[in-house]
Formats: structure tokens, C-alpha cells, sequence
């Protein structure tokens, strides 16, 4: 018998999508502590969807409803929430130490999987997401270490555990969706959506950005887009469980930005953890096992 074919295309697709969303979050980091978290993130979402919208339309849609639309809704209120959470935390907290907090959201998703789309949970996807956790512990236990912990802390961190819920069930929402609407339109919604929620408090708390900030928003709001497709296409191919593991290499992309926008340090710690990581992630990569061949008769 041949050796399992892994789907190699789906995985490098999950990992590069993670890359940007983790650019996306060092640019809305910046964004945020200039203008304000609100004003960066309604804007990232609007001008997401005024930049994919365009190509959706063009690429003879069809209107989504039903199902499908309860889907595009449910996304795009869940990562509204999610987004503002997060981003509010990033501003209390170095960006490494919140992605890597954050990926208490996989571990959980692993087993909405199981509960809420019926995926039949693999050894080796636990392992996986096993392994991956401990390379975050041991990251988290020599930065952590090193944070002075007052109020603004302990709210970044209670607003970093409540995206991470809202993250792990986005995991499944996003399966569900991209099982039933192509990547463009799962874009659209995911972003237009998003913006009109967030819209509604516009009144209150917009801030009118300068030129620069406004140039990182719209990068920003560039690999947003060009993620959530990489998404779509990827859950559409694999199980969600396959790929949620694919979560912790974003601590790798994130050392890297947060060193290049933020002077961090690699440490000692984040190296074994770096490690773990990619180890917990080729287990986790999906396989296909290939037909048997018959065999011949005596």
C-alpha cells in the first residue's frame, strides 16, 4: 500500500493566511493606539468589503438567502464582537504575548468540531493540538513573567479570553459557510457585515483618522480580504480540525512583526515553544490515504 498523499495545498494555504491576518493584527495595533479601536476596526471592515465586493458582483452572484445568509449574518456579527475585543486587547498587550494567549481558540474549536458539525476528532489532531498548546505555555511562562500586571493588563486579558471563545466558534462558522458560498462572497459578508454592526455606533465613537493611519487601515483591510478567501478555500477542502492547528504557527509570524514594528525580543522560551509548534502542525497536516491495490492471487 502507498503512503498516505497529505493535501498539502489547503494546509499552506491555512498558513498563509494566518501570515497575513498576523501583519494585519501588528498594522491594527498601531492603528488602534492612534485613532482608536473602534475607528480601526468599523474602518478595516469597510474598506474590506468596498475592495472585494466589486469582483464578487462582477462575478455573476447570485444573492445568498436562506441558509446561506443566516450563515454570512452569523459570521459577520460574531467577528465584529470578536475584532473589537481583540484589537482592544492588543492595545494593552505586546502582540506576540495576545496571539499567543489566543490560541486557547483552537483547542476549543477542535471539539465545537466534534459537537456542532460532527467531525470525528483523530488521534493525531489531539496530539496535535496537544503539543501546540504546550509550545504556547512554555511561551506564555517566559513572557508573561516579565509583564508588570495592573488594571489595563487585566482588562487586555479578559478581553483576549472572550475573543478567544468568539474565535474558536468563528472556526466553525467558517466550515459551515464555506462548505455552501464561494471565497468572494464569503469575503464580502464576512467584511460588510462586520462594518454595518459596527457602524451602528459610529455616532458615538468615530474618530476621523490621519493620512498615515488611514494607509495602514487600508493595508490592513487588504490582507483581511485576501485571508478570509485563503480561508474559505482552505475549510472548504479540509476538515476544520485538520487545519485549526495550523493556528499556532501565527506565534511565528508574530515574533517576526513584533519584532520588526515593536523591537521584541526571541527568547530563549519562545524558541521551544517555536519548536513545539511546527511539531504540533506537521502532525496535524491533513492526509488522504490513496486506494489499496488489489492483490494478485497465488
Amino acid at each position: 500500500m502507498e503512503q498516505p498523499q497529505r493535501l498539502i495545498l489547503p494546509f499552506l494555504a491555512a498558513i498563509v493566511a494566518v501570515g497575513f491576518l498576523s501583519l494585519m493584527d501588528a498594522l491594527m495595533k498601531g492603528s488602534s493606539l492612534a485613532t482608536g479601536v473602534y475607528t480601526a476596526s468599523l474602518l478595516r471592515s469597510l474598506i474590506a468589503a468596498a475592495m472585494v465586493a466589486p469582483f464578487w458582483l462582477a462575478s455573476g452572484f447570485v444573492w445568498p438567502r436562506g441558509r446561506v445568509m443566516r450563515l454570512h449574518l452569523e459570521r459577520g456579527i460574531v467577528s465584529a464582537v470578536m475584532a473589537l475585543s481583540f484589537f482592544y486587547a492588543l492595545t494593552k498587550l505586546p502582540i506576540a504575548e495576545a496571539i499567543a494567549i489566543s490560541f486557547v481558540a483552537p483547542l476549543i474549536a477542535l471539539y465545537l468540531a466534534r459537537i456542532m458539525l460532527g467531525e470525528t476528532i483523530q488521534r493525531s489532531a489531539i496530539w496535535a493540538s496537544v503539543i501546540g498548546f504546550a509550545g504556547t505555555i512554555v511561551i506564555i511562562s517566559g513572557r508573561l513573567g516579565r509583564s508588570d500586571f495592573d488594571e489595563g493588563v487585566a482588562l487586555g486579558l479578559l478581553a483576549l479570553i472572550f475573543s478567544a471563545l468568539l474565535y474558536a466558534y468563528n472556526f466553525v462558522v467558517i466550515r459551515r459557510q464555506s462548505q455552501v458560498a464561494g471565497p468572494l462572497e464569503v469575503a464580502t459578508f464576512h467584511s460588510g457585515v462586520g462594518g454595518l454592526v459596527q457602524l451602528l455606533a459610529a455616532p458615538f465613537f468615530f474618530v476621523m483618522p490621519d493620512t498615515g493611519t488611514l494607509g495602514n487601515i487600508g493595508v490592513a483591510a487588504f490582507l483581511t480580504v485576501i485571508a478570509s478567501m485563503a480561508l474559505a478555500w482552505a475549510y472548504a477542502r479540509a476538515e476544520a480540525q485538520m487545519l485549526v492547528p495550523v493556528e499556532y504557527t501565527g506565534f511565528l509570524w508574530a515574533a517576526l512583526f513584533g519584532w520588526l514594528f515593536f523591537e521584541e525580543q526571541v527568547t530563549f522560551t519562545t524558541i521551544v515553544g517555536v519548536v513545539l509548534i511546527v511539531i504540533g502542525c506537521w502532525i496535524a497536516a491533513p492526509r488522504r490515504k490513496q486506494p489499496e491495490e488489489p492483490v494478485q492471487a497465488a
